[in-house]
């Protein structure tokens, strides 16, 4: 996974990055409100859940990318979010604080994605999951993580219709 981006490809994701929040947000708003904390199975994620676990890997996401940036050899800690969903009261968190800890961290951390040069892409550290981990790992998956939970909460949405 620490293969390089390019630049073009970079700035793609910086921009997917930033722009997700509001894709989140407008997904939201097409969940009828008798679907919001419905599951599709046992032990899986309401549309509501979803949206408490993304503030929380946003925030852990906000610290990773930081420790990877200015500390020397950094360990970046992974978490069970099965586990937090469930220590933390997910179904009856305010979903509101979770949509906003979202904006508010993409809103903190795009600007300073942008300015970065190239040679700071390819600092790294070490995740206690996956191993070797770099400033464009970090970028990689975190372009991705709100897009991916977006459709987890279309197809949450659809399950319900459907059931």
């Amino acid at each position: 996974m620490t293969t390089p981006l390019t630049g073009e490809e970079r700035g793609r994701r910086i921009k997917q990055y930033a722009s997700a929040p509001e894709r989140l947000r407008e997904a939201l708003a097409s969940v009828p409100a008798e679907a919001m904390k419905w599951r599709p199975e046992p032990g899986e994620f309401s549309v509501h859940e979803i949206v408490c676990h993304c503030a929380d890997s946003e925030t852990n996401a906000y610290s990773r990318i930081r420790y990877l940036l200015t500390e020397e050899k950094p360990v970046i800690v992974g978490y069970d979010p099965d586990v937090w969903a469930r220590e933390f009261d997910y179904a009856n968190h305010p979903l509101e604080a979770a949509l906003a800890t979202v904006e508010a961290v993409r809103g903190n951390t795009a600007p300073i994605l942008g300015r970065l040069p190239n040679e700071a892409w390819a600092k790294e550290g070490t995740h206690t999951e996956s191993g070797r981990y770099t400033a464009s790992d970090w970028l990689r998956i975190y372009s991705e993580h709100l897009e991916e939970h977006i459709g987890q909460i279309n197809r949450t949405v659809d399950a319900w219709r459907s059931r």
